[in-house]
């Protein structure tokens, strides 16, 4: 149920989000357009504090001890941690947010190097406008931290729709002015959305934690231990990012439009990472962390919450994999294709999509396990496995983006797809040496043989359901035609699932009979 209300949350932040994304895509383009890539390039570099000190180094260093006061009843000191954790990353991000402003074409030259000209000036006044909104993202994620630890789900992953939203408005209204002109307007709409995501949280944090003071006033101990724990997921997620921004950086000596059309596509390809991955970790962090028991019964509850939550995952992740493989044409033009984006594009985005699709699963369930590591208090462990997957990233991703598609005798666009396919590969690196170290402290962890041939048996099933009925549409298929295949792959994948006895199927059939009329 908790897993549930984190991914409705998502998934209305993230429709929107996609309505944003096309938006994007109609009134600036993606291939050879020096605006969208200067945008998706501004935004990515403030976006690094974001991630930073946001939720994945929150999520690993503050919920953990947050969520055990809670769970052993102190209430008091837990507030105080709290107001301690706020109170020290207003300060550290006011720093940054000026640092970054002025730095600005410093950063363009370390993380876009390849721009050049109106491209690189351009993308340094963006800069300068969205940083202020990433130091309020931060707090909309230490918002999100406090309501998760309170169970309170749904709120926290909704918000970024105030986000969205203020950005879709801007959108809409100053459509019908110059590319250059509009992309201003919509860094500033980021900047306003962002407040917004932040405020509409506050109301229901001070309810739960009403005893929360401004300032460092708290016990040493639990202090402390927030701050152990957040160095190392803070250079956790930082190794993460470096393997993001060297994706932009290869990106930015790809023809232009490339760094746009790679956007596009993992707006898409997160979806169901965020959906599924994300919504199951998060829910499923304060649990594991709430385990007040002995060291062997700590153990079982952490492995027995893993293995619950790797089954969820599993059924919805490998689905969305398949169709990204063989449906990514259809979803990328239902979604894009109009105005400045053209077919070509959407081959593109099917390209990139369908190499995400090759380590969807590990990227899925590699959150998770990384999340039964943060609630053991060890976040180290992540980090170093986090290296060696950036390490195999970034080599294999220089020579498939630049090298690939030429030895291919492909167009130097599909590089963006190489590059993808890359991080993909080390994904699964990274992946296998997680559950490896885990089986030490939990035991043996994973899926079940027999449940992986079943779901991935179901989904090329379905997927050639839907590539039948493809077939049979005249012409590409634009949004109608992508409801009917998509809903026919979606029937089919759960109708068989549920033929084979998956439980996940079985148990939301019996739901819906009780809530039939």
């Amino acid at each position: 149920m908790q897993a549930a209300l984190v991914a409705a949350g998502i998934f209305l932040s993230r429709v929107l989000g996609l309505v944003r994304e096309s938006l994007k895509a109609r009134y600036l383009g993606a291939s050879g357009s020096i605006v969208a890539d200067a945008f998706t390039a501004a935004f990515r570099i403030p976006n690094l504090l974001q991630n930073l000190f946001g939720e994945g180094a929150l999520s690993a260093s503050f919920i953990p001890v947050y969520a055990n006061l809670l769970a052993r009843g102190d209430r008091k000191e837990a507030d105080r941690v709290a107001g301690a954790v706020g109170t020290l990353l207003a300060l550290v991000t006011a720093v940054l947010v000026l640092l970054g402003i002025g730095s600005a074409p410093l950063l363009v030259d370390i993380i876009a190097r390849g721009f050049e000209g109106e491209r690189r000036e351009l993308t340094i006044r963006l800069i300068r406008i969205l940083f202020p909104g990433a130091a309020l993202f931060v707090y909309s994620a230490w918002c999100l931290g406090i309501l998760n630890s309170h169970r309170r789900f749904f709120l926290a992953y909704a918000a970024p729709v105030a986000w969205n939203g203020a950005m879709i408005a801007a959108l809409l209204a100053f459509r019908g002015q110059s590319p250059d002109v509009l992309v201003i307007r919509l860094a500033w709409a980021s900047v306003i959305g962002a407040g917004l995501q932040t405020l509409v949280q506050l109301p229901a944090v001070l309810s739960v934690a009403n005893a929360m003071r401004v300032g460092l006033a708290s016990s040493d101990t639990n202090v402390r231990q927030v701050l152990r724990n957040f160095v190392p997921a803070f250079f956790g997620r930082g190794v993460v990012q470096v393997n993001a921004y060297v994706d932009q950086l290869i990106s930015s000596f790809l023809p232009v439009g490339s760094m746009s059309l790679l956007f596009y596509a993992q707006t898409i390809s997160l979806l169901p990472i965020s959906l599924f991955g994300m919504a199951i970790s998060a829910a499923e962090l304060p649990e594991m962390s709430s385990a007040t028991g002995d060291a062997a019964a700590t153990t079982k509850h952490v492995r027995d919450r893993l293995q619950d939550g790797l089954r969820r995952m599993a059924f919805f992740v490998v689905p969305s994999a398949v169709a990204f493989l063989l449906l990514g044409d259809v979803i990328a033009s239902a979604i894009y294709q109009h105005g400045r984006f053209t077919g070509q594009d959407t081959r593109y985005v099917w390209g990139i999509l369908a190499a995400a699709g090759v380590g969807l699963m590990a990227s899925a369930t590699g959150r998770l396990y990384s999340s039964a590591f943060y609630a053991l208090r060890d976040t180290r462990t992540p980090l170093r496995f986090a290296v060696v997957r950036v390490t195999l990233a970034a080599g294999g991703g220089w020579i498939f983006a630049m090298r690939l598609p030429d030895w291919l005798g492909l167009a130097p666009e599909w590089g963006t797809a190489a590059l993808t396919l890359s991080s993909a590969l080390a994904g699964w690196v990274e992946f296998v040496l997680l559950r490896r170290k885990l089986g030490v402290a939990l035991g043996r962890t994973g899926l079940e043989a027999r449940r992986v041939v079943t779901l991935w048996a179901a989904a090329l099933a379905s997927g050639g359901i839907a590539l039948a009925i493809k077939g049979s549409m005249v012409g590409n298929p634009q949004m109608v035609g992508a409801v009917v295949i998509i809903g026919a792959f979606g029937m089919s994948y759960f109708a068989l699932t549920a033929a084979f006895g998956v439980e996940t199927a079985v148990a939301t059939l019996k739901r819906l009979r009780r809530i039939a009329p």
